[in-house]
Order: C-alpha cells, then structure tokens, then sequence
C-alpha cells in the first residue's frame, strides 16, 4: 500500500517539532484516534533505536504494527522501520520530512507505506480500501499535531515501559 502522504503547517521552530515527533512516548498524543494498545519497546523513546508496538484500530481490518527510529537527521528527518499484519510479515515504512519556513514556520510530511509480499496480504491491501483510511488518518493526525504545538497544549502524559527506571529517563 501507499506511499500515503499527509502535510501541514506548524508555526512552531522545527527543532521543537522534530524533538516532538522523535519521541515515541509522545506518538499517542496525536495518532490515539487511529492507533490504540501502544507500547514502546525499549527505555528510552527517543532517537535512533526507539521502538513502538501499536495497533491500527480502524478499517479495514485492526492489524498489529511495529516501528522503530532507524535514521534520525535532525532537525529535518526522521525515518521509521517496522512490520505489521499476521506474523509480522509485512514490512512497512514512515518518513517524517521537517522542512524551515519563514519566522517559526515549518512545513512536516510524514509518508507511510507497507510493502506486502505475500500475494493474499496484496489482495486484503487493495481491496480493504487501506489506503484512504490511512490518509485520512495521517491528515488527522497531523492536524492534532499542529494544535497541539501551537496551542502548547499536551493532550497526554507520554508513554512508559512497564517495569522501567521513570527517574533515568526522566518520564514521570
């Protein structure tokens, strides 16, 4: 499926948006429409390394998905890694592009795209309708991100790991 594609506007400074969207912990902050049962896979959730499971809850199917930070150039991108579906055998891809305008504006793009190579994973992919839902998602998404950093409101306390150390990360 995809590339699906979603853009927006931010009047925030973009080193503020990339440290925004870079951490995992605060991912459910503005995806929680779309995405449920989230769960980080390691510590520490930010940068390179940092990982997520998490479930897409909406159409067409609810479907099981892992991501993790394999490429962070701050402050302008952020590339994602992961597998979801039945046995984790599809691999899928998410590209966050952070580009400077003028004053505090910033322009971000996120892309997200899965790769099916199984035959029936490709059929489910294209006639579930995957690919609307999740543009339709991702616009959202990015709509509660740009109210969230403009407004400076957080709609959440971030995400932990069940058993870890809140004072060496500094997550309360």
């Amino acid at each position: 499926m995809g590339p699906v594609s979603a853009a927006v506007e931010i009047d925030a400074p973009r080193e503020r948006v990339f440290a925004e969207i870079c951490d995992l912990a605060r991912r459910p902050s503005f995806t929680d429409h779309f995405i449920s049962e989230f769960r980080l896979t390691r510590i520490d959730p930010v940068g390179v390394g940092a990982g997520a499971r998490f479930r897409f809850t909406t159409a067409p199917r609810g479907v099981w998905m892992d991501t993790a930070i394999v490429e962070a150039e701050e402050p302008q991108r952020i590339v994602e890694r992961g597998r979801g579906g039945r046995g984790n055998r599809i691999p899928s891809t998410t590209v966050w592009e952070l580009r400077e305008g003028p004053g505090s504006l910033t322009t971000i793009r996120v892309s997200f795209w899965t790769e099916p190579a199984n035959p029936l994973d490709r059929l489910i992919d294209a006639l579930g309708g995957a690919a609307l839902w999740q543009k339709r998602a991702w616009h959202e998404a990015m709509r509660r991100l740009r109210e969230m950093l403009e407004s400076d409101a957080l709609r959440e306390a971030p995400v932990g790991v069940a058993g870890g150390n809140p004072h060496a990360t500094g997550i309360p």
